[in-house]
């Protein structure tokens, strides 16, 4: 295998650009798809040398799912999600789940708060000082992001001897379980849902935390067996969006297959995008799109699973944020996460929303017009009978998203009339 990092070289600087831009509106997206996925890749990260306690991670960098629509349950002292009530707006809660070897009483911890899970205390254009990261810091333990967390004995090794421990905690994860974009880029493969499917990755993410929390059994994390990429992985995979990746296989076996956060933010939007939507047989032969289309009238592919991307910090007086790496997991002659990375950046339809619905509407009404006839067997003649639903209905909705965008667009040039 091939262990090579993001090379700006293969970025198209005006996609890219655009890419980034997008990540500043939400309004429409968050809209037309309250219940959404945001799987994040980050960097490394790397901490100034006198500032604060001395932290820097490895080049394989990090992995946060944000989930919008989910809340903490904060009465639980411990690390609890649940939905947001039916009454709230989803698109104003949300939660960022973060996977760390810290831990030894949990698999995950959250932060609340889109803007806080991302950038802290931070207001909008404000440099990152001293100030503005103890401010975060004190934030974070009011919000109780580390509520019922204990931590191995032997992080504590490089701890100053006049700090505390619960301040120590909060010292080394900021910039990694919150206020991601302190120290490191990020690149966020979002995935709409719905409260459905939202529902199971709550249930999912629960249950993982259930065996630690009485600290009889304690959290090991595993780069190949268990780290940040398996949680956000295979919480995707309980909602039906692709198959889940073993954990616990043995060791030499699992070095040679496990997930990283860099290509796992290429596999969602190459899962989420390229599919055959014009071929149904083919569709239907997928194990995986078959299952979600019948059990959650659903499809891996489809509308609205956009890259985004967000710099570190600029102005920065904490963090190292020049030529920031982030390493993939390749073949070393096709590399091939190189060249779908390089494709996700200058094609629109990756970044751009109203780019991406267009190609899905072109793309349903070419799968309309390609419905196969009659014959198969049952479960055959289900997956058509529902793809056809499916497709009528999707049409209909991406007519009407496609007819906001363009009524937006234009209440937008008559304002700058």
């Amino acid at each position: 295998m091939y262990i090579g990092r993001i090379a700006r070289a293969i970025r198209d600087p005006v996609c890219f650009d655009a890419a980034t831009s997008a990540a500043q509106g939400n309004t429409l997206y968050d809209r037309f798809y309250p219940y959404h996925a945001e799987l994040c890749a980050l960097s490394e990260i790397r901490k100034k040398p006198g500032v604060g306690v001395q932290f820097r991670s490895a080049m394989g960098g990090h992995s946060l799912l944000y989930l919008s629509g989910v809340r903490l349950d904060r009465g639980a002292g411990y690390p609890t999600l649940k939905l947001c009530d039916e009454s709230a707006s989803p698109a104003d809660h949300g939660v960022g789940i973060s996977v760390n070897s810290h831990y030894r009483n949990a698999n995950w911890v959250a932060a609340e708060g889109r803007d806080f899970v991302f950038q802290g205390a931070l207001e909008e254009g404000e440099p990152l000082s001293l100030q503005s990261y103890d401010r975060t810091q004190k934030r974070a333990k009011a919000m109780g992001v580390l509520d019922g967390i204990e931590f191995h004995e032997h992080e504590f090794r490089d701890k100053p001897r006049a700090m505390s421990q619960r301040d120590y905690m909060y010292e080394i994860s900021v910039g990694t379980d919150y206020a991601a974009r302190f120290g490191r880029e990020v690149y966020r493969a979002k995935l709409p849902l719905d409260r459905r499917r939202m529902a199971v990755i709550v249930d999912f993410l629960n249950a993982l935390n259930a065996p630690y929390r009485d600290g009889k059994r304690f959290y090991r994390w595993s780069v190949f067996n268990d780290n940040c990429s398996h949680v956000a992985h295979n919480a995707l995979a309980e909602a039906g969006f692709w198959a889940p990746w073993p954990t616990g296989e043995f060791v030499v076996t699992a070095a040679f297959n496990f997930p990283v956060p860099k290509n796992e933010f290429v596999n969602l939007l190459v899962q989420a995008n390229d599919l055959p939507l014009d071929e149904p047989r083919a569709l239907c032969a997928d194990a995986v799109a078959r299952r979600a289309l019948l059990d959650w009238d659903a499809l891996p592919t489809a509308p609205g699973a956009l890259a985004t991307v967000e710099p570190a910090v600029a102005e920065n007086h904490v963090y190292d944020v020049e030529k920031l790496r982030l390493i993939f997991y390749d073949t070393p002659i096709w590399r091939n996460y190189q060249r779908r990375f390089a494709r996700i950046f200058r094609d629109p339809r990756y970044f751009s929303l109203p780019a991406n619905l267009t190609y899905f509407k072109a793309a349903y009404e070419k799968a309309r017009q390609n419905l196969p006839g009659g014959g198969g067997d049952g479960e055959m003649t289900r997956f058509m009978t529902r793809y056809e639903q499916y497709l009528d209905r999707e049409i209909g909705r991406l007519t009407a998203q496609l007819a906001e965008i363009s009524c937006s667009a234009d209440a937008q040039v008559e304002a700058l009339a």
